[in-house]
């Protein structure tokens, strides 16, 4: 399925392309949103890793090489703030969560100074992991990243255990199990890297096989995965552990029971709502969200289910082709959704993430884009 763009008749893969494109800031990063009032002027770790794939996925090279630069750069540029952190771990005064690596930074690489919940550990296991599936995706060398990702692989070695931030910026006193899955899908791609020196993979073969002892035994809930240890409930967030990151097999009994439960609890024709007590304007449903659940489809050879959702996916852009960050039609909580409009204005659109993630589905069905397009 495609959707023409109403002005130019270009497909919304096309259209999400250029758009990624012609945001990227000029030190590489991926605004967020770039009219957002919380989101302007900020670029995640998280969010511009998964940007980056759906980027490459699309055979845009320059623009995924020019982010993972400004993940390095970023690395380089706090590398004392990860040798302190690093060499206080172990010890009886670990750096303060406030004062560990942020999950965003200003697009010149500053920190922000607003209130916000910035210790976050998926981001970093993220772009590792984007990093090197862009490098074998394209046949590239690591070596101009090598730095950023020996960095980050320590950091991630030395504070995988610790509570932080989730991916909706909630409950910092948790350990999140979405969390947990991109750190050790960042640390499986830094000994797949072969820049870690032998001390150092062995650290990240350590910390992995504790990630997963630690999903086996607390991560889990009648067979699925949950939203944090000790929780019943689930959470879309832990699709991405299962596709595109893979660090739980896509085709294992864990993976379908997740996939399931979460349909159960969180789907409407084919939309996805991050958790059921979500009030962030209202709790609606998000498409970036849904593209992940057609991504597990896919891997687990449910091609027509996977096109199913990349469809509704699609069906969320506007006449411009902009997708959203949640559609407001069917929301779990309406009443919460004067609260947060008030404070930030509308939802925000376009967010670049929905963009990448409608890219990385298109790309995994095979329904893709020019080739030879490639900024």
């Amino acid at each position: 399925m495609t959707l023409a763009n109403a002005t130019t008749g270009r497909t919304l893969a096309q259209t999400s392309v250029d758009l990624i494109a012609n945001l990227q800031h000029s030190s590489g990063a991926y605004p967020a949103s770039p009219d957002f009032s919380a989101y302007a002027g900020y670029c995640w770790f998280r969010d511009g890793a998964f940007i980056a794939d759906g980027m490459s996925a699309a055979n845009q090279i320059e623009s995924s090489n020019r982010f993972f630069d400004w993940c390095s750069g970023i690395l380089t540029r706090y590398q004392g703030t990860v040798d302190e952190i690093v060499d206080r771990a172990r010890s009886e005064r670990p750096v303060e969560g406030e004062n560990m690596m942020p999950t965003r930074f200003r697009f010149d690489g500053a920190i922000g100074e607003e209130d916000w919940g910035n210790f976050q550990l998926d981001g970093y296991g993220t772009w590792v992991w984007a990093v090197v599936e862009h490098a074998k995706r394209h046949d590239l060398t690591l070596d101009r990243w090598g730095a950023g990702i020996v960095a980050s692989c320590r950091y991630l070695a030395s504070s995988w255990e610790r509570p932080c931030w989730d991916w909706w910026e909630e409950h910092p006193e948790n350990i999140h199990v979405s969390t947990l899955g991109c750190i050790g899908a960042g640390l499986v791609a830094g000994i797949e890297s072969g820049l870690l020196d032998d001390q150092l993979s062995a650290q990240c073969a350590d910390a992995i096989a504790g990630i997963r002892t630690l999903i086996e035994e607390r991560g889990t809930h009648d067979g699925h995965l949950i939203k944090w240890l000790g929780s019943t409930e689930v959470d879309s967030s832990t699709l991405a552990i299962i596709a595109p990151l893979g660090f739980i097999d896509p085709s294992s009994p864990l993976a379908v029971n997740t996939v399931e439960a979460v349909r159960r609890d969180l789907e409407v024709a084919g939309g996805l709502y991050r958790f059921t007590a979500d009030t962030f304007f209202g709790g609606g449903r998000w498409p970036l969200l849904s593209c992940f659940l057609g991504l597990c489809l896919a891997r687990a050879g449910d091609a027509a289910g996977a096109r199913t959702i990349l469809d509704w996916a699609a069906s969320t852009a506007d006449a411009s082709g902009q997708l959203p960050e949640q559609v407001s039609d069917l929301l779990l909580h309406p009443t919460g959704k004067a609260l947060w409009t008030d404070k930030w204005g509308p939802v925000a659109k376009p967010l670049l993430w929905s963009h990448a993630m409608y890219l990385r589905l298109d790309a995994e069905l095979d329904s893709t884009i020019s080739p030879e397009v490639n900024r």
